[in-house]
């Protein structure tokens, strides 16, 4: 086994002391006299993380999630146990901590990269990197006493995720910025995943558990519980949420009792840039669009003009949930094609495709086009979306000889801001009608 991280029964114990003259009473007791009480942060805890593998560590607040990585990353010491890293680290653990707010950005982002054992001329090679993903302009030559907290938090998450790590650590970090800035985050950390960088997250999104780790770590009160598929650990957590912990225990033991006498255990599975619009004739002049918005196509059609209309047909990047509106796009054509397809999808921040549908599916034959042909097309829905932000993508496609062909798409190209007065469990609303009735006892 290739390990990049190796827990082995690392426990820490912190000293808590009623009063602060405790402790210097503590200090001189000839006797010895304690005044202190021990807390266990962590209690004998044990895991490794395998090179090139995504794992997440879950648990409720106070279960030793964060004080476990900061003593892997060398913040902390403990109190017992050992911990090995193999691999050059980078730690997203308090956003901007190591900066100083006397220098400028520039100055940081070197003084960072020397602290995490980066030369300067490797530093010149990332420069323009980390500056284009925080996207703070000029505002890197100020001292970063003059950021807004948005600012800062960009400036620091681009310089932990762009230096090439062998391994990520990540606590709560991934909500930092605006949407399309947290867009940005999420796919940069699917590049890593997929360049093998190990990565280790902490985070009270059991999505993002989902989604990005391989495996899952499960602590509560600084005991580890339980480890393997996050699907498994997301409902055992769910059940200490739920304040099932002691039941979750009796099913622990007897898991363990019954993989002792099998030998067994639970394996671990693995826009482009448009054409000025000077008179504000096009929606998309009233419209928020992604500056960073990805697009890709054949060129054999643009989708040049977009927007969002409510239920008044006013172009709007916000909609009231439960009322209607309506996604409009405008697309010429530069080439023949004989059937295209016209799509809209709506994701989250973190790349999930939640809704979206295309004229394919509902039934609407368009028929071939030419050079110099526009269209015109509008998707009219109910929004049913909890209330939130999310992104809207569009595109353009067919099919050629049997084989899909995209002639333009645009992924995250709008903010969607759904209002809500009532938001439910999960994605969706169900529009449920609820009904009750007082039962008189007879």
């Amino acid at each position: 086994m290739n390990k990049a991280i190796d827990v082995r029964n690392v426990t820490k114990v912190y000293r808590l002391y009623d009063r602060p003259a405790d402790r210097l009473k503590e200090s001189l007791s000839i006797r010895k006299k304690n005044y202190h009480k021990d807390f266990h942060a962590l209690r004998d805890v044990s895991f490794d993380v395998e090179k090139g593998q995504s794992v997440g560590i879950i648990g409720t607040n106070g279960s030793g999630k964060s004080t476990m990585l900061k003593i892997i990353t060398g913040v902390l010491t403990p109190t017992d146990g050992e911990v090995e890293v193999q691999g050059k680290i980078s730690a997203l653990l308090e956003l901007g901590a190591g900066f100083n707010m006397e220098y400028t950005g520039i100055e940081n982002i070197y003084m960072n990269g020397t602290m995490m054992g980066f030369t300067k001329a490797e530093m010149d090679e990332k420069l323009s990197e980390i500056l284009e993903f925080a996207d703070i302009g000029e505002f890197v030559y100020q001292p970063v006493k003059s950021y807004s907290s948005g600012m800062f938090v960009r400036l620091a998450f681009a310089l932990a995720i762009n230096v090439d790590p062998e391994i990520l650590i990540v606590d709560e970090a991934l909500s930092v910025g605006d949407i399309f800035f947290q867009a940005k985050c999420y796919h940069r950390m699917d590049e890593l995943r997929k360049k093998g960088t190990t990565i280790l997250m902490v985070t009270h999104d059991m999505s993002s558990v989902l989604k990005y780790c391989d495996k899952c770590i499960l602590l509560n009160k600084g005991e580890k519980v339980a480890e393997g598929r996050p699907g498994e650990m997301v409902d055992l957590y769910k059940k200490i949420l739920a304040g099932q912990y002691d039941q979750l225990e009796e099913m622990m033991n007897e898991r363990e009792a019954a993989n002792a006498v099998s030998g067994g255990g639970h394996p671990v599975h693995d826009v482009r840039n448009m054409p000025a619009d000077p008179d504000g004739s096009l929606m998309r002049a009233s419209m928020t669009v992604n500056p960073n918005v990805s697009e890709y196509g054949n060129g054999k059609a643009e989708i040049y003009d977009f927007g969002i209309l409510d239920k008044d047909s006013r172009l709007t990047n916000l909609v009231l949930k439960g009322e209607r509106f309506t996604i409009r796009e405008k697309i010429r054509f530069f080439d023949t094609i004989e059937a295209p397809i016209f799509t809209y999808t709506i994701r989250d921040k973190k790349g999930n495709d939640l809704s979206g549908t295309n004229t394919m599916f509902e039934g609407q034959n368009i028929r071939s086009v030419h050079a110099g042909n526009e269209y015109e097309v509008e998707f009219t829905q109910q929004m049913d979306l909890q209330g939130g932000e999310y992104l809207i993508s569009m595109s353009c496609t067919g099919f050629e000889q049997g084989e899909h062909v995209v002639y333009h798409r645009l992924y995250d190209l709008l903010n969607l801001t759904v209002i809500s007065n009532k938001n439910t469990v999960g994605v969706f609303d169900m529009n449920s009608r609820v009904k009750t009735r007082f039962i008189e006892q007879q």
